[in-house]
């Protein structure tokens, strides 16, 4: 689905020749679930999972259920899931709290070509159909692609920067 604007609502953003929802499709992508959360629409969604305790439900479509065996042992996930409400079309971005435009990938905006979203999450109970996390930042429906363990072992690197956030 094309949501790009007609307009390019900020000085320096640059749009892409062509909306990438429109060309061809070079993998397959199957969705294994969806994400019930308490926001209808983008604007309801906190800028990040970690501003939220609001408790979400994962729902795992039936045929991959099995795969979530062990997951009770995880405190954490990640969920990487598809933003399906976001823009597609903008390369070069200039964020409200930024003093200058940045490339989209030196960005966490859900507007990039392919509008893949990652959270860790916190595991809080499972059920029947999936589990119960905290740390979401999507609207309610959102498509699920993957789940993975967090692993506060070789997952965090407390030296990591992002030079142009540092001033």
């Amino acid at each position: 689905m094309n949501r790009a604007s007609t307009k390019l609502p900020r000085a320096g953003e640059k749009r892409l020749a062509k909306d990438p929802s429109e060309m061809p499709v070079e993998a397959g992508l199957v969705f294994i679930g969806h994400l019930e959360t308490p926001w209808e629409t983008p604007q309801d969604c906190p800028r990040n999972g970690r501003a939220s305790d609001a408790i979400c439900h994962v729902h795992v479509k039936e045929p991959f259920r099995e795969g979530l065996a062990s997951v009770e042992t995880c405190s954490h996930l990640y969920l990487l899931y598809w933003m399906h409400h976001a823009r597609r079309d903008l390369i070069v971005q200039a964020p409200s709290f930024a003093d200058s435009p940045h490339g989209s990938f030196a960005l966490r905006s859900p507007i990039r070509p392919n509008p893949v979203a990652l959270s860790v999450v916190e595991l809080l109970a499972m059920r029947p159909d999936g589990f119960d996390v905290r740390g979401l930042d999507c609207v309610n429906g959102t498509p699920l692609v993957d789940i993975k363990p967090y692993f506060a072992g070789t997952d965090s690197i407390p030296h990591a920067r992002v030079g142009w956030r540092e001033g």
